[in-house]
């Protein structure tokens, strides 16, 4: 695991908890080589109309923001 991985994992735990709150959750998947993660929504974010905003808006400006090297987050079904 690299650097940037660890530290988008560590992230990602602090932000879980206010997703679960709503009864989502979010799940690291990959982190490739031009800086894009990857993650999985579960629970009720699955089809949820704010899924896209909760990606956007809240884990890409945080990732952006906190980690280096990481410039975008997508979803994967």
């Amino acid at each position: 695991m690299t650097e940037i991985e660890q530290q988008v994992k560590e992230i990602l735990k602090k932000i879980r908890p206010y997703i679960q709150r709503d009864g989502g959750d979010v799940e690291f998947v990959k982190l490739d080589e031009d800086g894009i993660v990857y993650v999985r929504l579960l629970g009720a974010c699955v089809g949820c109309s704010a899924a896209d905003s909760t990606i956007n808006d809240v884990i890409e400006q945080i990732l952006v923001e906190e980690v280096p090297g990481v410039i975008a987050v997508m979803q994967i079904d």
